[in-house]
C-alpha cells in the first residue's frame, strides 16, 4: 500500500514537474533540494513510474556510501507499503538485495563504476540519479564523466539526474551540456546558532595515518571532552534529540564513553555501525530522548529523525596522499563553511532548533567555504585504473569538474605499472582488467592476486579483508595476531571482516591453496601491498622503510625485536621525521626481496659522506642497504663526481688557497662586475658549474680529499683568464695588485668589497690632486695616521683635501708632532718619514 500521506508531505514532490519537462526535452537535468526534501526517496519513484503516475521506467540511483544506500532503499520500499528487494532493491560491496521486479535500484558509486566497466550500455537502464554530487566523491566524478560518454556515444536517450543539496550546481550544469537546474524549496525552519568555543585552547587536528583504506588524525582528547560537555549542555538547555558531529568512529567512541550516565539513549551512524543500529537511529523513537554520534555522512545523506539540536564538532576527515612515499591517508581537517551550514541545517529539518558550534565565531570566517573535491587531493591509482579500463588512460578525454592534477596521475601510473595493471604504452593489460572488477585499491588487488598463488586464495582473502578495513586498536599491532582474533571474533569487525573474505575468496577461488604458517603468509601479503613500508631494523625498535622513512613501534610492542617489518598501518605525526607503527607483520629478508623485487638495486656506488669520497659495491631494497663492501678501484668518472659533490656541499674551500690566490680571485671578480665578458665569473656557483675547466687535470687525478688540498686555486684560476681574446695580459693593467702612491710606495689594493680600496698613511698621498681609479673606478682611499690608524675615507681626493684635510690635520697634529702637516697638502712632496727623519 503505497503511504500517500507520507509522499504528499515532501516538499520537492513541487520541482517534479519541471524536473520531468526537462528530463523529457533534454535528457539531462541537474537538481537542487535541501536534505531532508526527498530528492533521494520520491524522485527515483516518480522517474520510475512508482508514484505519481507515469509509465514504467528502470531507475538506478547511485550513492556515495553503503549506509545511505541502504537507508534510501528501505526508505522508498516503505513508502510504497513494501520490503526492501522487491520493486525496490539496493546493491553494496557484498550485498545484493533485488528481485525479478526491481524497478529502481539504489548502489553505491563504486558498484556502478564496475557495472559500467562490464556494460558500458547499462543496458535495461532508463535513467540513473547521482546523489550528493555536491560532496564531489571522486567515484561520483568518474561515474558521471563514464555516463556522459555513453550518452554522446551509444545511448543518448540515457537520462541522467545530478542530485546536490546545496544551490552551488552551475558546474554541474555546465558539465552536463548546459542542463536545466530544478531547485526545490525546502523546509526550512530558524536555526539558532550558539558558538561555544572551548574555555582553552586546544591543539589543532595533526597527523595522519598512512593506510588503505582506513586512517585517522590525531584530535585533542580536550576538544572531544569539551564535545561531551557541550552534548550535556544542549540537552539541559534545550528540547528534542541531539545530532553530534565527529570527524570519525574513534572520535565517536571516546565520546559515547564521555556521555555514560545521560538521560537519554546514545547512538553511533557511521559506515562501520551494525544495520541494526543504523535502522535504529533512521526509525525515530517514541520514548525517551536520543543522542546521536555521526560522521559526515549525516550531513545530507540521511535523515534522522526527531533530531532539534545539532552539537558541530568543527572537523572532518578529507583524504590526502604522500606520493614520495606511495601512501595514501584520511587527515583531520577542519570542516568547510558549506559543511557547517549542511551539518546547522538538520536541526530545522522538523522544527525551530538550534546548532551548537564547538569554535569562536571569529574562526568561523577564515574557514574553507567548501571541502576540496577528492579528485585534487586523493590517491588517484584507482581512478587512473578505472579511465585505463575505459580507455583514456590519462583521463584526458573524460568530462571531469576539476582535471586530475598531473602530479598525482604519474605517481598513479607508476603504481600501476610496477603492479602490472598497464602496460608501457599506460594501456590497461588483461591483469589490469582483472583488478578492477575486484572492488579493491590496485595495491590490494596485487596482493590478493599474487598472494594467493603463494599462500592460498583464502588465507590471501583474509589478509587483504584485514588490510582493507583497518581493525580496531584493541586488536593490537601484529596483523598476524589480527587475523587470529579476527577469525574467532564476534564483534562487528569481525563479521565484516568474514563477509569481505567470502567475497574476495569467489574473486581467486581458482587459484590452489598455499602452505606454510600463517605469520609468513600474512607478511608476505601485506609486503606485495606495501612494497615500499618494507622495513629493515635499526635497533630498538626503530625501522627504516624502503620508501627511506623511518618507522617507530611503541614501548612494549612484541614486534620490536623482528629483523624486517612489512608495515601495514602507520601514523606521522606534523613535524615528525618517523612514522609511528600501528600495524606491520613479521617478514624475512627474502620476503622482502620477493614482494619489493622492482626497488632492488645494485652496483658501485661513489659519493661524499663525512667529509671524503667514499666507495662501495651496494645492494639496495630501495632506501635499505642489503650488503656493502668496499670498493678498491672505483672508477675515476664516479671518484671525480664524488669530489665535485664534496666541493658542493663544503665548499671551494677544501682547495689550497693562499693569499695571492685569493686575491687573484677577488680581481676577477671585480673586472667581471665592472666590465663584464670576457672576465669570468669566479663567484662559488659558477665555479662549481666550470671545473672541467678550471681544476683539470688536477681533479680527475685525486682521490680523496687530501688531494684536493695539494690543489692550487690561484694557479687553476688563472685557465680561466681570456687568453685566447688577449685581454688576459692587461689584468694588471686594470686590476693591479699594488698602486705606486706619491711618497714612492707600492700599496696593496683591496678588492674583496664594493668598491676597491687603498688603504696608505696620509703623508705618502700629499702633492696627489685627483683620486686613484682602476679600470676606471675610483678607489676608495683610507688614510691612515702615522701609526696605521684610520683617519678619514674619501672617494674624491680633491674634495677632502679642500673640506676635510683641515680638521684632520689639527687633530694628527697635535697627537703627531713630529711628522710634517702642512697647510696645503696639494703642494708639498709625499713622504713616509718624520720631519727629521726626512731633513
Amino acid at each position: 500500500m503505497i503511504r500517500t500521506d507520507a509522499l504528499d508531505q515532501l516538499p520537492v514532490r513541487t520541482a517534479v514537474p519541471a524536473l520531468r519537462r526537462a528530463l523529457d526535452d533534454r535528457g539531462v537535468a541537474v537538481l537542487c533540494a535541501p536534505p531532508g526534501t526527498g530528492k533521494t526517496t520520491l524522485v527515483p519513484l516518480v522517474l520510475a513510474g512508482l508514484a505519481g503516475g507515469g509509465p514504467v521506467r528502470r531507475v538506478v540511483v547511485a550513492e556515495p556510501r553503503r549506509i545511505a544506500t541502504r537507508a534510501a532503499a528501505r526508505r522508498m520500499a516503505w513508502l510504497i507499503g513494501e520490503q526492501a528487494g522487491g520493486r525496490v532493491g539496493f546493491t553494496v560491496r557484498g550485498e545484493r538485495v533485488v528481485g525479478r521486479d526491481t524497478v529502481v535500484e539504489v548502489v553505491t558509486t563504486g558498484v556502478l563504476l564496475q557495472r559500467l566497466q562490464r556494460d558500458q550500455e547499462l543496458a535495461g537502464v532508463d535513467a540513473v540519479i547521482i546523489d550528493e554530487c555536491h560532496e564531489r566523491h571522486l567515484d561520483a566524478d568518474t561515474v558521471a564523466a563514464f555516463l556522459l560518454d555513453v550518452r554522446a556515444a551509444i545511448r543518448p536517450e540515457l537520462r541522467l539526474v545530478a542530485a546536490s543539496a546545496t544551490t552551488d550546481a552551475q558546474g554541474w550544469a555546465r558539465l552536463l551540456g548546459d542542463a536545466p537546474v530544478i531547485e526545490a524549496e525546502g523546509v526550512a525552519h530558524p536555526v539558532e546558532v550558539v558558538w561555544a568555543p572551548p574555555a582553552a585552547p586546544v591543539r589543532p587536528p595533526h597527523g595522519n595515518a598512512v593506510s588503505q583504506p582506513r586512517a585517522w588524525g590525531r584530535v585533542d582528547p580536550a576538544l572531544l571532552t569539551h564535545v561531551a560537555a557541550t552534548v550535556r549542555r544542549a540537552l539541559a538547555e534545550r528540547d528534542g534529540d541531539v545530532l553530534c558531529f565527529l570527524p570519525g568512529v574513534g572520535e565517536i567512541g571516546r565520546v559515547a564513553g564521555q556521555l555514560a550516565g545521560v538521560a537519554a539513549e546514545v547512538l553511533q551512524v557511521h559506515g562501520r555501525a551494525p544495520a541494526a543500529a543504523q535502522d535504529a537511529v533512521l526509525a525515530g523513537s517514541s520514548e525517551g530522548r536520543r543522542v546521536v554520534l555521526a560522521t559526515s555522512v549525516a550531513e545530507s545523506s540521511l535523515t534522522v529523525p526527531g533530531v532539534r539540536i545539532v552539537v558541530d564538532s568543527g572537523l572532518a576527515r578529507e583524504p590526502r596522499t604522500d606520493h614520495a612515499r606511495g601512501l595514501s591517508a584520511l587527515t583531520t581537517v577542519r570542516a568547510s563553511q558549506a559543511a557547517g551550514r549542511q551539518r546547522a541545517g538538520r536541526a530545522g529539518r522538523e522544527a525551530p532548533g538550534a546548532v551548537y558550534r564547538c569554535w569562536a565565531q571569529a574562526e568561523d570566517g577564515r574557514l574553507a567555504r567548501f571541502p576540496s573535491p577528492e579528485i585534487k587531493v586523493a590517491d588517484l591509482a584507482a581512478f587512473a585504473l578505472q579511465a585505463a579500463c575505459w580507455g583514456d588512460p590519462d583521463a584526458s578525454g573524460l568530462a571531469l569538474l576539476d582535471p586530475p592534477p598531473a602530479g598525482a596521475m604519474g605517481a598513479a601510473r607508476e603504481v600501476l605499472t610496477a603492479v602490472g595493471a598497464v602496460g608501457p604504452d599506460g594501456r590497461v593489460t588483461d591483469r589490469g582488467v582483472r583488478m578492477s572488477r575486484l572492488g579493491l585499491h590496485p595495491r590490494l588487488a596485487r596482493a590478493l592476486l599474487d598472494g594467493a598463488a603463494e599462500v592460498g586464495g583464502r588465507r590471501a582473502a583474509e589478509v587483504v579483508a584485514l588490510l582493507s578495513e583497518e581493525p580496531p586498536r584493541e586488536y593490537g599491532d601484529d596483523l598476524a595476531a589480527a587475523l587470529r582474533t579476527a577469525r574467532r571474533g564476534g564483534d562487528g569487525y569481525a563479521a565484516r571482516w568474514r563477509q569481505e573474505v567470502r567475497r574476495l575468496s569467489s574473486s581467486v577461488k581458482d587459484v590452489a591453496g598455499g602452505s606454510g604458517p600463517d605469520d609468513a603468509a600474512v607478511g608476505l601479503v601485506a609486503a606485495l601491498a606495501f612494497p615500499e613500508r618494507v622495513a629493515r631494523a635499526r635497533g630498538d625498535g626503530v625501522f627504516l622503510m624502503a620508501s627511506g622513512t623511518g618507522a617507530e613501534l611503541r614501548d612494549g610492542s612484541g614486534l620490536r625485536s623482528a629483523p624486517w617489518l612489512a608495515v601495514a598501518v602507520a601514523d606521522r605525526p606534523a613535524h615528525a621525521a618517523s612514522a609511528r607503527v600501528r600495524l606491520a607483520a613479521v617478514i624475512d629478508e627474502d620476503t622482502a626481496r620477493a614482494a619489493a623485487g622492482h626497488l632492488l638495486r645494485g652496483g658501485e656506488e661513489v659519493h661524499w659522506a663525512d667529509g671524503d669520497v667514499v666507495a662501495r659495491r651496494v645492494e639496495r631494497l630501495g632506501a635499505v642497504e642489503l650488503s656493502v663492501r668496499p670498493l678498491k678501484q672505483p672508477a675515476s668518472g664516479l671518484v671525480r663526481e664524488a669530489l665535485v659533490e664534496g666541493l658542493r656541499r663544503e665548499g671551494l674551500g677544501l682547495l689550497r688557497w693562499t693569499r695571492e690566490s685569493g686575491q687573484l680571485r677577488e680581481r676577477l671578480a671585480f673586472l667581471h662586475r665592472e666590465l663584464g665578458a670576457p672576465w669570468p665569473d669566479v663567484s662559488e656557483d659558477a665555479l662549481l658549474e666550470r671545473t672541467e675547466q678550471w681544476l683539470e687535470p688536477e681533479l680527475s687525478r685525486a682521490r680523496r680529499r687530501s688531494d684536493l688540498a695539494r690543489i692550487d686555486a690561484g694557479q687553476a684560476l688563472r685557465r680561466l683568464l681570456p687568453w685566447a681574446t688577449g685581454e688576459a695580459v692587461r689584468l694588471d693593467e686594470l686590476a693591479p695588485e699594488r698602486i705606486e702612491v706619491p711618497s714612492g710606495s707600492r700599496i696593496r689594493v683591496e678588492y674583496g668589497g664594493a668598491q676597491p680600496v687603498l688603504a696608505v698613511k696620509l703623508q705618502e698621498m700629499f702633492g696627489l690632486r685627483e683620486t686613484p681609479g682602476v679600470a676606471g673606478v675610483p678607489v676608495l682611499v683610507h688614510l691612515l695616521s702615522p701609526a696605521g690608524r684610520p683617519a678619514a675615507v674619501t672617494a674624491d681626493l680633491a674634495s677632502f683635501w679642500r673640506d676635510g684635510y683641515r680638521a684632520v690635520r689639527a687633530e694628527l697634529r697635535g697627537r703627531y708632532p713630529k711628522h710634517p702637516w702642512p697647510e696645503d697638502p696639494t703642494t708639498v712632496e709625499a713622504t713616509r718619514f718624520t720631519k727629521i727623519r726626512r731633513e
